[in-house]
């Protein structure tokens, strides 16, 4: 699978998140914010992300996956605070997806 079939499955995946309900889970509008986040982040490289040459993918690529991959971390711990395991599992699955995007860079 090439770099950008994989980066638009995890942009997919982050959005899907996004639309998880967690407003029944205390601070959960906050951790609302940051799946919603992630997912705009990785959403704006979505659809040029083919276009950008090999040679300047880890620069583009790079500080839009780590910021993401921050707030999916964030929202991560919230999710287990709440008592949210098999959410917190899903983001802890794409954040191993973003690393492991990141090491392919």
């Amino acid at each position: 699978m090439s770099i950008s079939e994989r980066y638009r499955t995890i942009c997919e995946e982050a959005s899907t998140l996004a639309q998880v309900n967690l407003q029944q889970m205390e601070r959960g509008e906050k951790c609302q914010r940051k799946l919603a986040g992630a997912a705009e982040m990785l959403a704006e490289l979505e659809e040029r992300v083919g276009e950008i040459p090999q040679t300047r993918l880890d620069r583009e690529l790079e500080p839009v996956l780590l910021k993401a991959h921050n707030r999916l971390d964030q929202a991560r711990l919230l999710l287990e605070e709440g008592g949210q395991e098999e959410t917190a599992k899903q983001v802890w699955d794409l954040e191993q997806a973003i690393y492991r995007l990141l090491n392919s860079l």
